[in-house]
């Protein structure tokens, strides 16, 4: 891995609002989509760039559903070699990345680390309501060998 193929590091900002049913229409809110459920996992440091599989199998047994089941992908870019590995591992073929950051990620978009799960949120979010499409997946990887993983459901 080297900064030829990693993620530039870039100036950015997000928002997400995470409210109740309930207020969102007090407000005149429409929610676009609900967290179903998450995983959390720690890999060795020096495979931290895998740490979204397993956060994966995590967030989707919480959720009964299996990787087939999902329609999006927001899939953390951090290195080449690391989106690679993560799909390799989810044994992806063309279909499946076609359903995987659909809009770019880090390395095309850039990767603002203090704001990066939130843009995320908001490209699944949008292109699920977009899409009328049901489930997303959202993954990062971070330094030290963890990973993070979310399941989302479109309300909209």
């Amino acid at each position: 891995m080297t900064a030829g193929n990693a993620s530039g590091q870039n100036d950015a900002a997000s928002m997400c609002v995470v409210t109740t049913p309930a207020k969102a229409a007090e407000y005149g809110l429409r929610p676009l989509v609900r967290l179903v459920s998450w995983g959390l996992a720690g890999v060795a440091p020096d495979i931290m760039g895998i740490g979204p599989v397993p956060a994966t199998e995590a967030a989707l047994a919480k959720a009964g559903l299996r990787l087939a089941d999902i329609d999006l992908i927001e899939l953390n870019e951090a290195f080449a070699a690391q989106a690679l590995a993560v799909m390799r591992e989810w044994n992806f073929g063309a279909v499946d990345r076609e359903r995987t950051n659909v809009h770019g990620s880090g390395i095309s978009l850039g990767h603002p680390v203090g704001a990066t799960g939130g843009r995320m949120l908001a490209t699944l979010a949008r292109e699920l309501d977009r899409r009328q499409a049901r489930y997303g997946l959202q993954t990062m990887c971070i330094g030290g060998g963890q990973g993070l993983a979310a399941v989302f459901e479109r309300v909209a």
